[in-house]
């Protein structure tokens, strides 16, 4: 048996306002080709289909028409769990029609597991499809107070448990295969995975994991990656675009499961290329660099997060003419170069009050310098404040 593991979709996601719905139906064109290239079974999707509990209903009409097209109407079953950002209402909403396609959407964490007929492989799937387990969905109170150590234990003991429960109903004639939605403790993890508690109460430990299980599916951290310490084969398949700059680089890939009942699993990696990639330029050289860059055509076909050295602060229109000349210009976020030895020389008289400022201007901006507009304004505010006052402004 095949089995194709994915997760963290985050369908109607965006990158600073910009859409990346047309990246994801991309993505999940490649994944339709995969399935049929690799002759696979059956598949895992372990969480966060939509990065939102309100997605846009273009985000849901890509997930329904995707799922339809990945099941190839029955014949390719497929198991999808609610992950932190789902609704988990939402999702299990569509449970009745779907079912008719071999389609098994778990909005709410249970104890019960599910009995997956494969009818390609001619074999059934024991899946213990854990969906994102947090106190609220479990509707259970785990600890009293606020002690995140006592939680933290109490919720491994609690995730630990159901796992166990449901691998007792695990056969030695069926596919034994678990997934969640969890943080498993010693995940790397990356900017873009908002609240699971990353790193806090909500964490599972790694031999938690359920042994029976030949395989365990993880969904929510985004980089590709196996947990050693478990003693299962446990695995975060990724999410399948880059979906903030701190996963620029990340090679972004699905993991296919081969897999018999009582049989050891074999996992290998399926690498993506679809999607726009997140790039960061350091741009030492400053704006005459960055041009020199875009004249290059240098990732045109990317999202880019842009750092520019700079002695004076960008104008609306130079801003404006390098996102005219790259589109997928992010942030622009200028560096400007200290003036040490001014910020390190001794006072050694007093300052008139326009250069005060002029100097505080430069420390809060970093080495940028005020313009006469700048200055006139704010003589004039002080010789305001002068007037209301009814006094000299000595400093």
């Amino acid at each position: 048996m095949r089995i194709l593991h994915t997760a963290d979709w985050h369908l109607g996601k965006t990158l600073e306002g910009r859409s990346r719905l047309p990246e994801q139906a991309e993505f999940l064109d490649e994944l339709a080709e995969i399935v049929e290239k690799e002759k696979v079974d059956a598949i895992l999707m372990a969480g966060d289909a939509f990065d939102t509990v309100n997605p846009p209903a273009q985000a849901e009409q890509l997930f329904y028409e995707s799922l339809s097209r990945l099941s190839n109407f029955g014949k390719r079953p497929m198991v999808v769990i609610a992950g932190n950002h789902d609704n988990p209402d939402r999702l299990s909403a569509a449970s009745p029609l779907a079912g008719h396609q071999g389609i098994h959407l778990i909005g709410y964490p249970v104890s019960s597991v599910l009995e997956v007929p494969v009818p390609s492989a001619q074999e059934k799937m024991m899946v213990a499809a854990l969906a994102y387990p947090s106190e609220a969905r479990l509707a259970e109170v785990l600890a009293d107070g606020m002690d995140e150590l006592l939680l933290r234990d109490e919720y491994d003991l609690r995730i630990r448990g159901l796992f166990e429960k449901m691998s007792s109903y695990f056969r030695k004639d069926t596919v034994n295969m678990a997934m969640s939605h969890i943080y498993v403790a010693g995940g790397s993890s990356s900017d873009s995975e908002r609240p699971i508690e990353v790193g806090g109460a909500y964490t599972v430990a790694a031999t938690s994991l359920p042994e029976a299980a030949q395989y365990t599916a993880l969904g929510h951290l985004h980089r590709p990656q196996e947990i050693k310490r478990a003693k299962t084969i446990a695995r975060y398949s990724g999410s399948p675009l880059a979906y903030s700059f701190s996963e620029a680089g990340y090679a972004k890939s699905v993991s296919i499961i081969e897999v018999e009942p009582g049989s050891k699993a074999a996992v290998s990696e399926i690498f993506l290329s679809s999607g726009k990639p997140l790039v960061k330029w350091k741009a030492d050289g400053g704006l005459s660099q960055v041009y020199s860059w875009l004249n290059d055509g240098r990732d045109q076909n990317a999202w880019v997060d842009l750092e520019i050295q700079l002695t004076d602060t960008l104008s609306i229109e130079e801003i404006q003419n390098l996102r005219k000349n790259h589109q997928g210009l992010i942030h622009i976020r200028p560096i400007f170069a200290l003036d040490k030895e001014r910020a390190l020389a001794p006072r050694k008289e007093r300052l008139p009050i326009d250069q005060l400022f002029a100097n505080f201007y430069e420390r809060q901006t970093n080495g940028a310098k005020p313009d006469e507009e700048l200055l006139k304004l704010f003589m004039e505010l002080v010789h305001e404040e002068e007037i209301e006052r009814g006094e000299d402004v000595l400093l």
